[in-house]
């Protein structure tokens, strides 16, 4: 059997993004930079977006959809005046409008965007429409009708003007919100015109833009050895915002071998902040995280062993 290339690395490394690279570049260089079996990332972000891309190695990955329904943080800067086919300043202008909406008015709007909204994503994203990529048909002259989605914001604020033409908000929000498409909705909602400018994530659920460290510091010894695995951060670190629960080692057997355990034999262990109707909570063996389960319908269910 053919072994696979790479060293099998377990881990989290927190990448702060730089402008004008795909996340999938940032990936690729990392694998390479760490000799790296698996790897992949915790949330696109644009090329024109900088700040925290965690990137997952080996075990990580099984960890990746809970990174991804976590709570992410967003900075962005607004400019008004032009409307561009990708709504940001990577795009070409389509429209124009001479309206600068003041910020009482940019505040007065906020609410229509804040709880869970309907939200049309941007032409140019991944958003499969008849089995094909929005991008690729909006790249071909082929605009995709793109239907409105859910999404949850919980917070977004008005926190700089830095002239008429440029306001920057904070966004805290679910997965799936697109800040390109606040941005365009928040301006027309105003009777004006405007793209994103500037784009920077500071959170992904556990991971703050403190955690982050350079692409250049985390590839440093690319060309001459491989990247240090120090700097990668345990996989459990991905599960800090989810309850914990205690587990003998007779329950780990069973839950390893995918059982269910009845909560009446958890009960005075099960987490106060766990939801019984369900909910997640990590399943440790001691400071050793076994997987991820679910409370529902009175058992504890193993979803995903680590």
């Amino acid at each position: 059997m053919r072994r696979k290339r790479g060293r099998p690395l377990d881990g989290w490394l927190i990448i702060d993004k730089p402008p004008k690279m795909t996340s999938t570049d940032v990936v690729n260089r990392v694998r390479r930079g760490f000799d790296a079996q698996k790897a992949g990332h915790g949330g696109t972000l644009d090329p024109l977006a900088t700040g925290v891309l965690p990137i997952a190695f080996g075990a990580a990955t099984k960890t990746v959809p809970y990174i991804m329904d976590g709570t992410k943080l967003y900075r962005f800067s607004l400019r008004l005046g032009e409307a561009r086919d990708t709504d940001d300043a990577d795009g070409a202008v389509v429209a124009t409008s001479e309206a600068r909406p003041t910020d009482a008015a940019l505040r007065a709007a906020l609410p229509g965007f804040i709880g869970d909204i309907m939200q049309i994503p941007p032409a140019y994203s991944a958003i499969k429409v008849a089995g094909e990529r929005a991008y690729d048909m909006a790249r071909e002259g082929r605009a995709p009708v793109l239907e409105a989605r859910p999404a949850r914001v919980d917070r977004f604020e008005l926190v700089e003007r830095v002239d008429a033409d440029t306001a920057v908000f904070e966004v805290q929000s679910g997965k799936g919100v697109y800040m390109r498409s606040l941005a365009r909705d928040l301006a027309a909602a105003c009777g004006a015109m405007g793209h994103v400018a500037a784009l920077r994530r500071l959170r992904v659920g556990p991971f703050f833009e403190a955690d982050a460290i350079s692409l250049d510091k985390a590839l440093l010894a690319e060309d001459t050895a491989r990247s240090s695995p120090d700097l990668l951060r345990p996989v459990s670190t991905a599960l800090a915002d989810i309850p914990a629960l205690a587990l003998t080692d007779s329950e780990v057997v069973l839950l390893t071998q995918g059982q269910a355990l009845s909560l009446i034999a958890l009960m005075g262990r099960i987490p106060g902040d766990a939801n019984p109707a369900g909910g997640l909570v990590r399943a440790m063996a001691g400071g050793r995280v076994i997987g991820l389960c679910r409370l529902e319908d009175g058992w504890l269910r193993p979803e995903r062993i680590l």
